[in-house]
């Protein structure tokens, strides 16, 4: 037998063995415990970084209380979820530029929580990342999150506390920061999601095509296998809540993928365009295209105008499986749906996250770094514990940190080795990417969020200007639980958290 058959033969059943053997060990035993390497060598604690004052600011309070709640998702389809204040989405948190926002986080669950702010400038203490930036937040127990609301924009809030069960169980919530002035009157906000509602997503013929699918290539493998239900701010099909919109009338709407697959929508043609990536506005007049791609844990913000009076769809795009459960209704009456058609995808090519320039740079030139780092992204096996994700063959806590210093520009090449795609976010800051595929871009687009595809390669560049201890990590939390998770270390502070411990803090 020809020797290449063979060694693929091989690598498919240590994948497949691998991917049982992941499946019967707790998904929430990632072994973690003890100190992060490295994150203990400054001379201050994280705790005691000076914040800017607060002033005679406006003060928004709000209360999020995590509890169990059967939720209804449609049609007496309904999962064991985990709320916030009893919804899927959790509470939607609107503000205004400038605001202090003080959010007390109550835990009614029998597991300790805490609420990440995903994508939001903020002091290191409070970005909810247990056993780096604080201790879970025990059954029973208050924490209070407290910042100034600086950069308007699309947000979201979710659990970073063993995340790739929380936030799965539906522990997230939008965050909108409004400008001052209000471009749109209709501003609308729609979460993207995947639940595993008629089978249990970790049941060993789903992992058997999971593994079989990566083998053969196939970017989303790993989780096209594990649910079953596409939802809309929590709801499926017709339970989606309709638009109601006249002809000619704009809105912008705001688009949140808090799942682990990329998600397609389809517009009518000549309807959208897209305003925003990651809270940062794109240079953009282009409503050629009508389908927006949105990786894991992206934000896109566009603008919308309903093109006729007659009802119309905003759906995902065909060919997928679960498609027809992601359907935007757009109507012009309260009477009913009747008469939507989903548009088909033009011949262009799909609007993301990278298609445009921003409109206001960190780096207006491709700057001199201080620190490079070149991030090797790839699948592993650990027969231990089965499958890994792996930055630079490690898994965390074990991966090496990014060492910084506070005014540094630092250089960060990632590269997809492996057969998955790797939607990877950076907390605390905002990078600008360059190039792409060693090319550089003709407009550099600034994101907390890069979709790196298998085979492809960003460089990005970011300046070190805010003190801390940083996540960057894979926002497939399936992978991120896996080990790919690496840490932002200012070598001028440390964090007195602990991973696991008493606290049983797990922070992917």
């Amino acid at each position: 037998m020809n020797r290449k058959i063979i060694s693929s033969v091989m690598i498919g059943i240590l994948l497949l063995f691998g991917g049982m053997v992941f499946l019967l060990s707790p998904w929430h035993q990632s072994g973690e415990e003890g100190s992060l390497a490295g994150l203990t060598d400054g001379n201050k604690s994280i705790l005691e970084i000076k914040e800017p004052g607060k002033g005679n600011r406006p003060v928004k309070t709000f209360t999020l209380t995590a509890q169990d709640k059967k939720w209804v998702i449609n049609d007496g389809k309904e999962v064991a979820a985990w709320t916030y204040n009893g919804k899927v989405p959790g509470e939607a948190l609107r503000v205004t530029e400038g605001d202090v926002v003080r959010v007390k986080l109550k835990n009614d669950l029998n597991v300790p929580i805490t609420i990440h702010w995903h994508g939001v400038l903020l002091p290191n203490k409070m970005d909810g990342i247990p056993g780096v930036t604080q201790n879970a937040v025990e059954p029973g127990d208050t924490f209070t999150y407290e910042f100034i609301a600086n950069d308007a924009g699309t947000y979201w809030y979710h659990s970073h506390q063993q995340s790739s069960i929380q936030v799965d169980k539906g522990l997230y919530g939008s965050f909108v920061v409004e400008e001052k002035e209000k471009e749109y009157e209709r501003d609308e906000v729609f979460i993207l999601d995947e639940w595993a509602v008629d089978q249990e997503r970790e049941n060993l013929s789903n992992m058997g095509g999971m593994m079989m699918g990566a083998m053969s290539g196939d970017s989303e493998a790993d989780t096209k296998q594990m649910y079953d239900t596409f939802t809309v701010n929590g709801k499926s099909g017709n339970a989606i809540k309709p638009m109601i919109m006249q002809a000619g009338e704009k809105a912008r709407l705001r688009f949140i993928n808090a799942g682990y697959q990329v998600h397609r929508l389809v517009f009518p043609e000549g309807s959208m365009r897209m305003l925003e990536a990651d809270a940062e506005k794109v240079k953009s007049e282009d409503t050629k295209s009508n389908v927006l791609e949105i990786a894991p844990g992206e934000r896109i913000d566009v603008e919308f105008t309903k093109p006729e009076e007659d009802a119309v769809v905003i759906g995902h795009e065909q060919g997928v499986d679960h498609a027809d459960d992601m359907v935007i209704p757009v109507i012009s009456t309260n009477d009913g749906k009747n008469g939507q058609q989903l548009a088909h995808a033009t011949g262009n090519a799909a609007v993301k996250g990278t298609s445009y320039g921003s409109e206001k740079l960190i780096f207006n030139k491709t700057p001199n770094p201080d620190v490079t780092y070149d991030m090797d992204l790839s699948m592993g096996m650990d027969m231990g514990e089965g499958m890994s994700f792996q930055i630079n063959n490690k898994t965390f806590p074990d991966t090496p940190p990014i060492k910084v210093k506070e005014g540094d520009i630092v250089k960060v090449t990632l590269r997809n080795e492996g057969r998955m795609n790797h939607p990877m976010h950076l907390h605390g800051h905002r990078f600008q990417v360059n190039a792409k595929d060693g090319k550089k871009l003709k407009q550099p687009v600034v994101k907390d969020l890069v979709h790196v595809k298998p085979g492809e390669e960003y460089e990005i560049y970011f300046k070190a200007d805010n003190l801390g201890e940083w996540l960057f990590h894979c926002h497939d939390n399936n992978h991120a639980a896996r080990g790919m998770v690496t840490v932002v270390d200012y070598e001028e502070v440390y964090s007195p958290f602990q991973l696991g411990g008493k606290e049983d803090n797990h922070p992917n």
